[in-house]
């Protein structure tokens, strides 16, 4: 399979710099030349993927004054938005395609205070989109986003996930129906794990600009994350465990039900659960992005 972004992901070129600083000028101070004499901006400093991220989304999807408070988690954009792109291709297969009379209506899973599923999603295709979250501070900054941008207010509308124990349960109304919905899971177990995860990638980027390894004597989450967005009680697993059995009990409010997996051990067993509980369709979409490879896995009990 090429190691290719999406079709259709705008991003499939690499940067043009000089467009995104003109979209957005903070970005200018982050970009030189990587090893290779290319321009790149220090994809471990914070604020640099910040402006980064702040450039692409005015650029390329028109949104305005995009931010997150420091400390919260800064996605890389075209992988996210691959996942959307994989996202309308599977309601595309069953003939679910957005129109003036018949919108699509997405959830976006714990939206954080980035709201990047459901900017993108609403920007892109013009889906309606419901972003939960159990982290009131996340739903404000997202808010505020949604503020500066007064087209997708429109379109996004954002809900307060109470009962922290819960994915769907208090977030999907009586006699409501969506399209999909879509979910990034905690990755980790614990604040330790994450900060694991997050030295080998310091480490990595290091390597590859030819220097030495970060020291660990101050460990930091350089590329953002609070607790709910790195890590959770059972880690990615126990979520998507608690993911899957809620799901059954709004089998006939959601077509489908979409989850990234990051880790490889756990699609097998996550898919054995959908059909456990009474799943009658479950996929597995591979999304290939340079050297990582990363997993959706939908489930359907139509």
């Amino acid at each position: 399979m090429s190691k290719t972004l999406h079709p259709r992901n705008l991003h499939n070129n690499g940067y043009d710099f000089t467009a995104l600083v003109a979209a957005h000028p903070v970005l200018k101070k982050h970009v030189k030349p990587n090893k290779y004499g290319d321009e790149s901006i220090d994809f471990a400093d914070a604020a640099a993927v910040k402006a980064l991220n702040s450039a692409l989304l005015k650029h390329h999807y028109g949104i305005e004054a995009w931010n997150v408070p420091e400390g919260y988690l800064c996605p890389p954009i075209p992988g996210r938005v691959d996942y959307i792109h994989y996202a309308a291709d599977l309601l595309q297969s069953n003939g679910i395609v957005a129109s003036d009379s018949r919108p699509v209506r997405m959830l976006d899973i714990g939206t954080g205070a980035n709201g990047i599923y459901s900017l993108l999603a609403a920007q892109t295709y013009g889906w309606l989109c419901s972003g939960s979250e159990i982290d009131p501070v996340a739903l404000k900054n997202l808010s505020a986003i949604l503020d500066n941008n007064l087209e997708l207010k429109h379109k996004i509308e954002l809900r307060l996930q109470r009962d922290k124990r819960k994915i769907f349960d208090g977030v999907i109304k009586p006699g409501e129906r969506f399209d999909l919905s879509v979910c990034n899971p905690p990755f980790h177990a614990s604040q330790k794990e994450a900060m694991k995860s997050n030295q080998r990638k310091v480490n990595s980027l290091a390597f590859n600009r030819g220097e030495k390894a970060a020291s660990k004597s101050k460990p930091s989450l350089n590329f953002g994350g609070q607790k709910n967005e790195l890590w959770c009680e059972g880690g990615e697993q126990g979520f998507l465990q608690t993911m899957i059995n809620e799901s059954s009990q709004f089998a006939n409010q959601c077509r489908w039900f979409t989850t990234l997996v990051s880790k490889a051990e756990n699609v097998a067993p996550a898919k054995n659960l959908m059909r456990s509980v009474g799943a009658r369709q479950v996929l597995e979409v591979e999304m290939e992005q340079g050297n990582k490879t990363t997993r959706i896995v939908a489930w359907s009990f139509v």
